[in-house]
Formats: structure tokens, C-alpha cells, sequence
């Protein structure tokens, strides 16, 4: 688990959802396994990375180390296909001013992009990507 890259996301949230897809498009390399937060595995990945339980977001696990918020986007980003591989530049700008946009966009994500009942099932061909 510790040499893996594992995004770990807020399974009823439609834009955790979307982010994911969109992040199985451009991952050409299939380097990223995902799971929902919601998951046996993924509440046990927290737990075990001792990651608080208000964290209810994208989470990326890699090479063992936890990554959250703008940090996380941001890693995953160094990791697409095209020029999505720049937005990693942006780890330049001081985490604190990164988080306050990540924060505000985390606390109003179900307002503005909605919420499933339930944690989104993968296709047959990506069920191995999932946990």
C-alpha cells in the first residue's frame, strides 16, 4: 500500500465524482488506484494514515506520505496527460492561500454541484483501479 498512489474521495459528492472521472481520462498510466471515503478500505486507509475523520475530501495517499487539500490536487495534477501537468506549478504559491480557495469550494461543493444517494458503482473495465 505504501508504494501505491491511492486517491481517496467523497463518494456521494458529484463533484469528488466528476474529479474522478476526469481523472481516469487523463491518467494514461493508470499510476492512480481510487477509493471512496465511504469504502471499508477507505475508512481504513484513514485510519490507519491517522487522518481526521472532518477530512472529507479528496485525500491522496502516495509513496506512503498523505497529501489533503490544495496539496493533493495539486500532486495528482503532476501525474495527467497534457498540459494539466502545469496546474502543479501552482505548489509554488504558499499552502495557506492555496487552502482558503480549496476550503471554500469543499464547504459549498454540494450546494452548487449536488450529492448522490449513494457511492458510485465503477464500470467493469475500471473495477480494478478501485478499491
Amino acid at each position: 500500500m505504501d508504494n501505491q498512489a491511492i486517491i481517496l474521495f467523497d463518494g456521494v459528492c458529484n463533484l469528488c465524482n466528476n474529479s474522478v472521472q476526469f481523472i481516469i481520462r487523463h491518467d494514461k498510466d493508470a499510476y492512480f488506484k481510487f477509493a471512496s471515503l465511504q469504502s471499508d478500505f477507505g475508512r481504513q486507509l484513514k485510519e490507519a494514515k491517522q487522518i481526521p475523520n472532518d477530512v472529507d475530501s479528496i485525500i491522496l495517499v502516495e509513496n506512503g506520505k498523505v497529501y489533503m487539500q490544495s496539496s493533493a490536487i495539486l500532486r495528482i495534477a503532476r501525474h495527467l496527460d497534457g498540459a494539466w501537468k502545469l496546474a502543479a506549478a501552482a505548489l509554488f504559491i504558499p499552502r495557506p492561500i492555496r487552502d482558503i480557495i480549496y476550503r471554500y469550494v469543499a464547504r459549498n461543493r454540494y450546494r452548487w454541484f449536488g450529492r448522490q444517494d449513494q457511492c458510485m458503482l465503477p464500470s467493469p473495465d475500471l473495477k480494478e483501479r478501485f478499491l
